[in-house]
């Protein structure tokens, strides 16, 4: 904002103000109230507790002031400072001019002004003159009140807080739901709990008093306390959706499983509240019930069509379990709605269509993601379906040619590249192409981590270890660096308790990683601790049936003695995969 008010007003301001401190025009005062407010901007920089409509507040007293060269001096100095940009000074000229005079009229305008400039401090003095000299104006109050809490000085904000509870006309349960989105904000989590627990202690009968002493709890670190309040909310509006999503939130940090319980049981009670059955659908997904949580979806979808959150979850789940017809009727659906990120639409019916294997078809979706977040992705995909037909070289003509916007994107583009030949069972060309990409930016993390896979492609075990432990030095947090070292050294029996050990600090990072998992296992079973790589790759299976996890837990089963259960394990991921190298090598050996 580069302006505080039209440079009309400013003498007309001057001459209301002049008649206003001199009581020549009784009228004034208003017009000065209402110029005040019409250049106001602190209705839109800070919110207001408790703002809703009430009685007018009574005309304030005005003070029997002198007007003096001074002030007016004072009056223009601030006017015309904001008038010309300045408002730092303009709100400091105001300020002053505020504890000069103590007129309500100059206090609310030096507030608003340092609302703007952004000076908390000058805002909370300003609002407490504006208080103090026009006691019944509740907009004073709700102003200080804010402007206190959002500064966390809740010793003094509370007094005020409970008095605008306390307003005839106020809506407290509203109030409570406003208050706690602005707690949200503030640094001092524990000051805040404790202020809106002595709020809510005198209105132990509203709803809302206790869903807002459970968020503000959850945001401190309480969940106990905040799971107590949400059930005394629900208890007494039992109803109330806002509430149980919140306490399924609460649940789903424990138990996934137990939150969608929750969900569920408050939908046979009340079947028709949307908000809990859209956070049971998502409930769902995270548990990976996918057809459960479709379900749902399609449910929501039936009662809400036009809702476009409801119509991408459709969209995205039937994608997933790859039933074509729905996922391509409900994201062409998306594209006649008001949806803001067509672009992700467009891309997502690409992959409908790729993987149908209706390669062209794909293409043209691709071909029409314009420039933005997803440009990058939906070249690489147009340029991966080319390969897949057999197109190569076309593939890789086409990444090529694509006009990356920053180095990220050249990198993302030298990364598909390589993958294509890859795919293609060329990694050797894949090495050379990664390592010339190298040679401009050896530091890069993404180029290392793939120079060093496609090492082991060729079995250059060097290349692969050295790529890595730099990759560690530059990026010491990188779970997958030092899980592909330790998997690669225990794969090929080399260094056993190194690779272990590397496998270990990667678990410490990114411990619910089921490769990871898998990969622990699988040095554990190279070291003879068959039992305890079972441990392992039972979970890692568990949590992600990938085929390679099922052919190292076929094979330690096998090993143990459980052959029925291995055969059972690997047939279940050799329908998905049937040409994967490592399973039918391992089937291979062990099938003799």
């Amino acid at each position: 904002m580069s302006r505080v008010a039209p440079r009309a007003g400013v003498m007309a301001r001057a001459l209301c103000l002049m008649a206003a401190m001199t009581g020549v025009l009784g009228g004034c005062a208003q017009q000065a109230q209402r110029a005040g407010a019409a250049s106001s901007s602190t209705g839109s920089a800070t919110a207001s507790i408790t703002d809703s409509p009430a009685a007018p507040d009574a005309q304030p007293v005005l003070p029997n002031q002198e007007l003096t060269q001074g002030i007016l001096y004072q009056f223009l100095l601030a006017e015309i400072a904001g008038q010309r940009g300045n408002i730092g000074l303009a709100a400091q000229a105001y300020a002053d001019l505020a504890k000069r005079t103590r007129d309500p009229r100059i206090a609310r305008r030096a507030t608003e002004i340092a609302v703007v400039a952004r000076m908390p401090g000058a805002a909370i003095e300003s609002a407490r003159i504006w208080h103090e000299t026009d006691p019944g104006s509740r907009r004073a109050l709700q102003l200080l009140a804010t402007l206190l809490v959002s500064a966390s000085r809740f010793d003094e904000a509370v007094p005020h807080l409970k008095r605008l509870l306390s307003f005839e006309g106020a809506n407290p349960g509203d109030a409570f739901l406003q208050l706690s989105a602005m707690l949200a904000n503030v640094e001092d989590k524990t000051g805040a709990l404790k202020a809106i627990q002595e709020l809510g202690a005198e209105h132990a009968r509203l709803p809302q008093a206790h869903f807002a002493v459970a968020q503000a709890a959850s945001r401190a670190g309480d969940d106990t306390l905040a799971l107590e309040e949400v059930r005394r909310a629900q208890a007494l509006r039992p109803e109330w959706e806002p509430a149980v999503v919140f306490e399924a939130q609460l649940l789903q940090k424990k138990s996934a499983r137990e939150a969608a319980q929750r969900l569920e049981r408050h939908l046979q009670r009340y079947p028709n509240s949307r908000e809990v059955r859209l956070a049971y659908a998502r409930a769902l997904v995270a548990e990976q019930r996918l057809p459960d949580a479709r379900a749902q979806f399609q449910r929501l979808l039936a009662d809400f069509p036009t809702n476009v959150e409801v119509v991408y979850a459709v969209a995205l789940l039937a994608l997933q379990q790859n039933d074509h017809a729905v996922a391509e009727a409900n994201l062409r659906k998306l594209l006649d709605l008001d949806y803001r990120d067509k672009d992700t639409v467009r891309l997502y019916l690409g992959q409908v269509f790729e993987t149908q294997k209706r390669f062209e078809e794909a293409r043209r979706w691709y071909a029409q993601v314009g420039e933005g977040e997803q440009f990058i992705p939906a070249q690489i995909r147009y340029a991966g379906t080319l390969a897949k037909e057999g197109h190569l070289e076309d593939a890789r003509a086409h990444l090529r040619r694509v006009a990356a916007s920053d180095e990220a994107q050249r990198v993302q583009l030298v990364l598909a590249e390589s993958q294509v030949l890859r795919d293609a069972n060329r990694p050797r060309e894949a090495f050379d192409l990664l390592g010339k990409a190298l040679e401009a930016r050896p530091d890069n993390p993404e180029l290392l981590y793939d120079y060093a896979m496609v090492a082991e492609r060729i079995d250059r075990v060097d290349i692969l270890e050295t790529s890595l432990r730099r990759l560690i030095g530059l990026r010491p947090d990188h779970a997958h660096a030092y899980n592909a070292l330790g998997y690669s050294l225990a794969d090929r029996n080399l260094r056993l308790p190194e690779a272990r050990d590397l496998i270990e600090k990667a678990l410490k990072l990114a411990p619910d990683d089921a490769f990871i998992v898998d990969s622990m296992g699988w040095v554990l079973y190279r070291m003879g601790d068959v039992a305890g790589s079972l441990t392992y790759l039972r979970k890692a299976f568990a949590e992600r049936p990938d085929t390679e996890i099922g052919a190292h837990l076929g094979e330690v089963l096998w090993v143990s003695g459980d052959r029925q259960e291995a055969e059972k394990v690997w047939r279940s991921v050799i329908e998905k995969d049937p040409d994967n190298e490592t399973l039918q090598k391992t089937i291979q050996r062990f099938r003799k």
